[in-house]
C-alpha cells in the first residue's frame, strides 16, 4: 500500500523538524552583557534563600518602571552569576525559575554616570517547602472563569473522588455524558477531547467509553473551550475538552497517592510522584482500577405494527462486568537551560474485562396480556486492550516573554481483542422449556491502531501586545479491524453470511495555520486562518469495497475582546469547524450481542460542517464571579444516529448525513461565596435545536426548547471537615424521532483533612436516588419503541488522599 512512501515523507519532515531545534538549540544561550557607549552593567547572583547554593539558567529580565517594556533579558552562568546593559533611566527585575517562586526587585534606579550596578546575592525561595512553613491560604477555586475557555479544578472536587474520567466529565457544566460513554457538550456530541492537548489511545476503539479507564486521581483539571481559535483542531464542532493529567516540576522529591475502595466493588490507587534536582525532573504516574458491578436491569418496550397485527415486545437486560484496569506513565523533563525544555514520556496501559448478560423478551401479540413466548440470551465476553504512547516534547523560549518554538511528536501503538460467546434458549408462556434446541454463536472481535502525530507552533510576540503565531501538524492514522460471526451447526462452527470480513482505516490528516493578534487601548482582537486536507479510505478487504474521499477546507477564527471599567470584560468570537466521521461512525460491522437491536457504522457518512458565532461577558467581584455566552451554531450534513425497524421487530440504529441543524443557546457560570464557609456553584444552560432530516423522511423534523443546571453547594461544617451536595437536572426534548425524557439526580460528599492536613479523606455517594436514568421514545412508520436504562449504579466510596511534600493547591486570583 501506500504506507511506506507516506512514512517516508513524515521521515523527511521530522529531519527538518530535528534540524530547526538543533538550530535552535545552538543559538539559545545568551552572550554575557558588555558595557558599551554609556550603557551601565547591571550584576548579580541568584542563589537559593535556604542552601545559598547558585542557581545557573534562572530566566533574568529587566522591564522600563514606565511602560513595563522589556528592556534586556538573559539566564544565569552555571556559577548563578548574571550580566546586563541599560540605559540611565528606572526599571524593575524579575528572576523566574522553574520551581521556585518569581522574584521581583522594584523602583531600580540606573543614575548616569554609573558604569556598574552590582545587586549582589538575589535570594529566591522553592516553591515546596517543608509543610509545616506553608500556610494554606484555601483550596483552589473550583472553577476558574476566563473568555475564551473554562478551567475546572476537578482534583479539588470531593464529588470526584474515587471516579474514573468518563464520570469526571459528566460532572462538568454543561456535559453529560450518557450511559454507553458518549460525551456532549451544550447539548451536541460532536466534541473533541483531548488527553494533555493530545489525541489518545484510550479513545480509539471504544470512544469516549474508553475514558473509564483512566483512574480520576491522575486528572489535575479539566478545560472547555466552546469556540477555538484556528490554533486548534478544526475537530470537534460543539468545543474541545482537555483533560489535563497531575504534574509536578517542583524542586525535590514530592507527590500524592489516592487509595478508593467502593461499593459496589470499586477499588483503585493512583499515584503520582516526582523528583527534581538542578537539570533533571522525572515523574511517574500509576493508576488502578478494579471494578466489579452488576447493572441493575435496563428495560425496552416496543410496538410493531403489522397490516393485521400489533407485535409487542418487553425487554429487560441485565448484566455483570468485571474490569481490571492499569494506567503507568514515566518521564523525564531536561532543563538544557531555563529557556529549552525537553520532555519525554512513555504510557503504558492494559486494561482486561469480562462481562456477562442476561437479555429476555417476551413477545406478545395484539396486546401485553397475550404472551407467546420467551427467549434469554446470554453473553460470555472477554475483552483485552493494551496501549502504548509515546511523546517526545521540546520547548524553546527565545529570551521574552511568549517568544517561543514547541514541538511534539507522540506515536501510539494499540490493539484490542473480543472474544464473546452467546447462548439462546426458548421458553413457552409458562416459562417452560420450548423444545426448541439452543443457539450457540461466537464473535471475535481483533483491532489494531497506529497513529504517529506530528505537531510544531511558533509564536512570535510584536509591539506591546501584539502576538503572531503559526505551526504545522500532521496526523497519520492506520486502524484494522478483523470481524467474524459463527454459529455451530452439528459440530463445526460456520461464519454468518455477511458477518466474515477485515476492515481496514487510513486516515491522513494535514494542517497549518496562521494568526495575529493585538490589544489597542481597550479592545484586543485576535484573527486565524487555518488549512486542513484530510486523505481518507475505508475497505473491507473480502468483498474489496473501496469508499475513498479527501478534500481541504480553510477554516478562519476571530475572537475580539473588550475591557469595560470595574472588572468587566466582553468576547465576541466567530469560527469555523467540521465533525469528520469517525472510525465508529464508519465501519459497518454490528453489535451482536442483542440479536434484535444491532448499531453499526455508515461507511458513506460524509462530514458535516458549522459556523459558530459566541458572545460572552464576565465580570469578577469580591467574592463571586458570573460568567454568560450567548451561542450559535449552524451545522450542514448533521450527523445523527437513526431507528429502524422490520415487520419482525429487529432494529438497526446506523448514523446518517441530515440537511442541517441550528442551535441557539445561552449559557451562565457563577460562582459565589456569601460567607466564609459556605461555597456555591451554578451553572444554567437554556437552548434551542432545530434539526431537518428530511432528505431521509418527510417526519424527520424536530424543534425543540429544553435546558440543563447543575448547582454544587459546599459547606465547612466544622474546623477542615466540609460536606458538598450537587443537585442536577436536564429537562426533556424533541428529537427527529421521538423525545428524551427528563432526568434529575444528586450526588453528596463529605470530606475531612487527616494526619496534620498531609492527607483528605473523602465520603461520597453517587447518584443518591438512583434516578440518573436514560429514558426515551423513540417513533416510526410502523413501531413505537420505550427506553429506561440506568447510566451507572448508585456508588459509595471512600477515598483517602495523602500528599507528600506537597500542600493543598491555593487560590491564584
Amino acid at each position: 500500500m501506500q504506507t511506506t512512501a507516506r512514512y517516508r515523507h513524515l521521515s523527511l519532515r521530522i529531519t527538518l523538524l530535528t534540524i530547526l531545534i538543533i538550530h535552535g538549540y545552538y543559538f539559545s544561550f545568551p552572550l554575557k552583557a558588555q558595557s558599551q557607549g554609556g550603557l551601565i552593567v547591571v550584576r548579580g547572583k541568584v542563589v537559593d534563600v535556604d542552601t545559598k547554593e547558585a542557581l545557573p539558567y534562572a530566566t533574568v529580565s529587566l522591564f522600563q518602571l514606565q511602560d513595563s517594556s522589556l528592556v534586556s533579558g538573559g539566564i544565569t552562568e552555571e556559577n548563578g552569576t548574571f550580566s546586563l546593559d541599560a540605559k540611565a533611566g528606572n526599571y524593575y527585575l524579575t528572576i523566574n525559575f522553574m520551581g521556585y517562586a518569581s522574584k521581583k526587585l522594584n523602583d531600580l534606579r540606573l543614575n548616569a554616570g554609573l558604569g556598574l550596578v552590582n545587586l549582589g546575592e538575589i535570594a529566591i525561595e522553592a516553591q515546596t517547602t517543608d509543610l509545616e512553613e506553608v500556610i494554606v491560604q484555601g483550596e483552589k477555586d473550583l472553577v476558574e472563569l476566563a473568555l475564551d475557555k473554562k478551567v475546572f479544578n476537578v482534583s479539588q472536587d470531593p464529588i470526584n473522588a474515587g471516579r474514573n474520567a468518563a464520570d469526571i466529565l459528566g460532572n462538568l457544566p454543561s456535559v453529560t455524558v450518557d450511559g454507553e460513554g458518549n460525551v456532549s457538550l451544550r447539548g451536541s456530541d460532536n466534541v473533541q477531547i483531548l488527553i494533555d492537548g493530545k489525541p489518545s489511545g484510550l479513545l480509539s476503539f471504544d470512544g469516549a467509553e474508553g475514558l473509564r479507564q483512566l483512574q480520576g486521581g491522575l486528572v489535575d483539571n479539566v478545560e472547555i473551550i466552546t469556540n477555538p481559535s484556528a490554533r486548534y483542531q478544526a475537530e470537534g464542532m460543539a468545543g474541545i475538552i482537555n483533560i489535563v493529567l497531575k504534574k509536578e516540576q517542583s524542586k525535590g522529591i514530592n507527590g500524592s497517592f489516592d487509595f478508593t475502595a467502593g461499593q459496589p466493588d470499586n477499588y483503585g490507587a493512583a499515584i503520582n510522584l516526582n523528583y527534581r534536582r538542578e537539570n533533571l525532573n522525572f515523574f511517574i504516574n500509576y493508576g488502578l482500577i478494579y471494578r466489579n458491578i452488576e447493572n441493575p436491569y435496563n428495560t425496552l418496550y416496543q410496538e410493531v405494527y403489522g397490516e393485521d397485527t400489533t407485535f409487542i415486545t418487553r425487554q429487560k437486560n441485565i448484566g455483570r462486568q468485571t474490569v481490571l484496569n492499569n494506567n503507568i506513565q514515566l518521564g523525564a523533563d531536561y532543563f538544557f537551560n531555563e529557556n529549552n525544555i525537553l520532555t519525554t514520556s512513555f504510557t503504558y496501559r492494559h486494561a482486561k474485562g469480562k462481562r456477562n448478560t442476561e437479555i429476555e423478551y417476551m413477545d406478545y401479540l395484539f396486546t401485553d396480556d397475550n404472551l407467546q413466548s420467551i427467549t434469554r440470551r446470554y453473553q460470555d465476553e472477554d475483552e483485552t486492550e493494551p496501549n502504548l504512547e509515546y511523546s517526545l516534547n521540546y520547548k524553546r523560549n527565545f529570551g521574552s516573554e511568549d517568544h517561543e518554538l514547541t514541538a511534539i511528536l507522540t506515536y501510539i501503538d494499540n490493539w484490542e481483542e473480543s472474544d464473546q460467546l452467546y447462548t439462546q434458549k426458548s421458553f413457552t408462556p409458562e416459562n417452560l422449556p420450548s423444545g426448541d434446541p439452543d443457539e450457540l454463536q461466537r464473535s471475535y472481535n481483533y483491532e489494531t491502531e497506529k497513529q504517529l502525530l506530528l505537531q510544531a507552533d511558533y509564536v512570535y510576540p510584536f509591539g506591546a501586545e501584539g502576538k503572531f503565531e503559526t505551526g504545522i501538524r500532521n496526523t497519520l492514522r492506520d486502524i484494522t479491524n478483523d470481524f467474524l460471526v459463527t454459529a455451530q451447526q452439528d459440530d463445526a462452527w460456520i461464519p454468518l453470511e455477511g458477518l466474515d470480513n477485515d476492515f481496514y482505516y487510513d486516515e491522513n490528516i494535514y494542517a497549518a495555520y496562521m494568526i495575529v493578534g493585538n490589544k489597542t487601548d481597550k479592545l484586543g482582537y485576535q484573527l486565524g486562518l487555518r488549512g486542513e486536507y484530510t486523505d481518507l479510505t475505508t475497505e473491507l478487504l473480502q468483498t474489496a469495497e473501496v469508499n475513498q474521499r479527501d478534500y481541504f477546507n480553510l477554516f478562519p477564527s476571530a475572537h475580539f475582546t473588550y475591557d469595560l471599567p470595574n472588572e468587566h470584560a466582553l468576547q465576541l468570537s466567530y469560527s469555523r469547524r467540521l465533525h469528520r466521521p469517525t472510525y465508529n461512525d464508519l465501519t459497518p460491522f454490528v453489535t451482536f450481542f442483542d440479536n434484535r437491536n444491532f448499531f453499526s457504522g455508515n461507511p458513506d457518512l460524509n462530514p458535516e460542517y458549522t459556523h459558530s458565532i459566541e458572545a460572552g461577558h464576565i465580570k469578577y467581584f469580591e467574592t463571586a464571579s458570573i460568567s454568560s455566552a450567548l451561542y450559535y451554531r449552524h451545522t450542514d450534513d448533521k450527523i445523527l444516529r437513526i431507528r429502524e425497524v422490520n415487520e419482525e421487530g429487529e432494529s438497526t440504529t446506523r448514523p446518517y448525513n441530515l440537511v442541517m441543524e441550528d442551535a441557539y443557546g445561552a449559557e451562565f457560570i457563577t460562582s459565589y461565596q456569601p460567607i466564609a464557609w459556605w461555597k456555591m456553584d451554578l451553572n444554567l444552560n437554556f437552548y434551542r435545536a432545530i434539526i431537518d432530516g428530511t432528505n431521509l423522511d418527510q417526519s424527520f423534523e424536530s424543534d425543540t426548547y429544553t435546558w440543563f443546571g447543575r448547582l454544587n453547594s459546599r459547606f465547612t461544617l466544622w474546623g477542615n471537615t466540609d460536606l458538598q451536595l450537587r443537585a442536577s437536572y436536564e429537562a426533556p426534548q424533541q428529537t427527529p424521532q421521538g423525545r428524551q425524557l427528563a432526568i434529575a439526580f444528586l450526588d453528596v460528599a463529605i470530606t475531612r483533612d487527616v494526619f496534620n492536613n498531609n492527607g483528605t479523606l473523602t465520603l461520597n455517594v453517587v447518584d443518591v436516588f438512583r434516578s440518573n436514568r436514560d429514558r426515551s421514545i423513540t417513533e416510526g412508520d410502523i413501531f413505537y419503541t420505550r427506553r429506561n436504562s440506568l447510566r451507572t449504579p448508585r456508588q459509595i466510596n471512600l477515598t483517602l488522599n495523602y500528599r507528600l511534600n506537597q500542600s493543598k493547591k491555593t487560590n491564584e486570583k
